[in-house]
């Protein structure tokens, strides 16, 4: 049995401990205010960092209502954290950490409040969110239960002095040129009979989230932007899903993916992997562990043919409002806050992580910030051509059974890529189904 769809109930006792004592972790003393709104932020080191400082503007300028910042409790999943609290009724006011695809979860348990009782929320949304972007945030009728606020698209990462040693100057844009391009990068260096140099590289685990970093941008890519669902009801671009199988499954095949995990490090940063498929995150790795590493950001591949603009998974995290506040209004003042285009910026320079903003390469803002940083400029640019998760119940045991395709068709070939696609569609409609 389980506690709104996918939550278990023998992980809900410890994880109400946690929550329901992580009041007495933080010490506070408010300002001469009446009151008090707690805020949890991501438990990242960069995260706390930028909430900390936010948390310090707000309060300074705010004396009748401080904010308390706590980061959310360690589990093995935020979802599960926050899952826990809602039933504990032991929710903060405000949490900017919210991954759309529990979301269904959330508001099934009663958790959240929708944000579109505040008069001021469509003419937020209108303005902060691109236009592309909008329809899958904001369905006009229905209740809305968070602002976007950031996103990591996933996009490729290429060292680019691999590919000078294999004498390719173009980095690859299509399938058949990125399989081209493996003839001559994958390679054994050493002698040794065994290859050291790949051309990519995933974990191959049939883990559900690891499917948001290859088959699924990859699916959103070469479908134009479609996700899985249209509504409640499984939409899969069966045709879309299937090339993206097969092009995997050529990766594997051709031996310019290895069916094995790396022992040692990660085989980007050491050199030995061409391309990495990430998020923005990765350019803080980079600096970090290969300063001297030449790389650019590209879009992922497409099927050949090309597409007039490429979409990729947006791995968003966005705000919300729980039920159990006592002051909606006062959250939803500190909600605008946290997304001000001033805050964005902060987000940018403490996090490296991409708001969700229509302006974001047009505001002189943050102009700065990509003049220094560069490399930041092609997440920026993807950022708007980005789709996130169906809001749809039984979402993990959903990608839990693609992982299973993944694994049968791409990894170890072992079926077609027409066949995986439309078992697929046939195991989501009957997870679904049964789960009703």
């Amino acid at each position: 049995m389980t506690l709104a769809r996918g939550f278990s109930f023998r992980l809900a006792l410890p994880l109400l401990l946690i929550v329901g004592c992580a009041e007495n972790k933080e010490s506070f003393s408010p300002g001469s205010g009446s009151i008090t709104l707690t805020y949890w932020p991501a438990p990242n080191p960069e995260e706390i960092k930028l909430a900390d400082t936010l948390v310090a503007l707000w309060n300074k300028t705010h004396p009748s209502v401080q904010v308390r910042m706590q980061p959310i409790p360690v589990s093995q999943s935020t979802e599960e954290v926050l899952l826990a609290a809602i039933a504990a009724k032991t929710t903060p006011d405000v949490c900017s950490n919210i991954w759309p695809g529990a979301l269904y979860e959330y508001t099934v348990a009663g958790g959240l409040i929708a944000l579109n009782r505040f008069p001021d929320f469509d003419s937020l949304m209108n303005a902060r969110i691109p236009s592309d972007l909008l329809k899958f945030f904001r369905k006009m009728g229905e209740p809305a239960y968070q602002i976007p606020w950031k996103t990591n698209p996933v996009m490729m990462v290429c060292n680019v002095a691999l590919f000078e040693e294999a004498g390719i100057g173009k980095l690859p844009r299509t399938y058949s040129e990125y399989l081209q391009a493996g003839e001559n990068i994958v390679r054994d260096r050493d002698g040794d009979g065994q290859i050291d140099v790949w051309l990519g590289e995933r974990d191959i685990r049939p883990i559900w989230w690891q499917r948001l970093f290859d088959f699924y941008p990859f699916y959103i890519a070469a479908s134009g932007g479609k996700t899985l669902f249209e509504g409640q009801e499984e939409s899969m671009d069966r045709h879309a899903a299937a090339q993206v199988m097969g092009f995997f499954q050529e990766c594997y095949e051709r031996n310019y993916f290895p069916r094995t995990f790396f022992q040692g490090g990660d085989p980007f940063l050491l050199g030995v992997k061409a391309t990495h498929f990430s998020g923005p995150w990765q350019v803080a790795a980079i600096k970090k562990f290969a300063p001297t590493m030449r790389y650019e950001v590209v879009p992922l591949p497409v099927p050949d043919g090309g597409l007039a603009t490429v979409h990729t998974y947006g791995d968003f995290k966005n705000i919300a409002i729980f039920s159990t506040t006592q002051h909606p209004a006062e959250a939803w003042e500190f909600v605008k806050f946290l997304v001000s285009a001033e805050h964005d910026l902060l987000l940018l320079q403490i996090a490296n992580q991409i708001p969700v903003r229509r302006d974001l390469l047009r505001n002189p803002l943050f102009e700065p910030f990509f003049q220094d940083n560069p490399e930041m400029v092609p997440f920026a640019e993807q950022a708007t051509y980005t789709r996130g998760i169906d809001e749809v119940p039984d979402l993990k045991e959903i990608f839990d059974a693609l992982s299973q395709e993944y694994e049968v068709c791409a990894v170890y070939g072992r079926k077609s890529p027409s066949e995986a696609a439309d078992d697929m569609a046939k195991r989501t409609r009957m997870i679904m189904e049964w789960n009703q």
